[in-house]
């Protein structure tokens, strides 16, 4: 569990960005280690749709999360992010619990939202509860990676750009090893977070604008890119593209996957990856 999570903070500490794509299940996390990425992430929306539920606060439980994060922590040999979306719980306690827990399952990082049912946590209160993931993790497992995370631009702030580098700049003094913005999609937004904080930023990829262009946004000094909910909306718009063909009578499998070459990924034991 320390070796996955040192792993990851010495991907922080390079110059070259790395993508951190996001796999649904142990399948789909073995599938990435199979094609060379370095680390993997969770996605609390592609959970939340795998169970039949909307991506919305409160409706997957901290239990369902961590089970899910331990299923692909124990896929691969590689390290995995967590996306824990608000903590899990109101309070900070219930936040450093939530930490306690992540690490527990072998989650080499996470990403705690400063959202209250949609709407940003005051910056005081959201500073104590990343102060509370802060302690927690330094007590647990130091290389324990911390992103400081705010959804300036994801809840329409009235200025996301200068509110989040506000709140990046706090959450780097509160000890955030990397910072990360969702949403970000101009060539501006980029340089005034990545120019604002010492730490790594973390990018949303895919989202439109240079978001799409990840050399660009290495070359503004991005370090990581993380894909959300992306890979997993790409193959959901497949089976629903293929399965609205078969209502009219009709295949549409062009796109498929061989089974060789999803029998040749799942033959790896965990021990062939390492």
């Amino acid at each position: 569990m320390s070796d996955k999570a040192a792993t990851f903070r010495a991907l922080h500490a390079r110059d070259k960005l790395f993508i951190m794509p996001n796999p649904w299940d142990a399948g789909t996390a073995k599938l990435l280690a199979d094609l060379g990425f370095e680390a993997l992430a969770t996605s609390s929306a592609a959970l939340a749709w795998s169970l039949g539920r909307p991506d919305a606060a409160g409706r997957v439980s901290r239990q369902e999360a961590l089970a899910h994060a331990k299923s692909i922590v124990s896929a691969t040999s590689l390290p995995v992010n967590g996306d824990l979306e608000s903590g899990y719980g109101d309070t900070p306690e219930e936040v450093g619990e939530t930490i306690r827990q992540a690490i527990d399952c072998g989650l080499a990082g996470c990403s705690i939202e400063d959202l209250e049912e949609g709407e940003l946590y005051p910056l005081d209160e959201a500073l104590r509860r990343f102060e509370a993931a802060k302690e927690a993790a330094a007590k647990a497992n130091p290389d324990f990676v911390l992103t400081g995370r705010t959804e300036t631009f994801l809840v329409r702030h009235a200025d996301p750009v200068n509110e989040a580098v506000k709140r990046l700049r706090a959450f780097e003094a509160a000890g955030a090893d990397a910072v990360y913005a969702p949403g970000i999609t101009t060539r501006e937004e980029v340089e005034a977070i990545a120019g604002a904080v010492s730490v790594p930023v973390n990018v949303l990829g895919g989202v439109g604008g240079i978001s799409d262009d990840i050399a660009a946004l290495e070359r503004l000094g991005v370090r990581r890119v993380s894909i959300g909910s992306g890979l997993d909306k790409v193959a959901l718009g497949a089976f629903l593209d293929a399965a609205n063909a078969l209502t009219h009578r009709r295949f549409a499998f062009s796109g498929a996957a061989k089974s060789s070459t999803l029998d040749g990924a799942f033959s790896h034991s965990l021990d062939d990856d390492d």
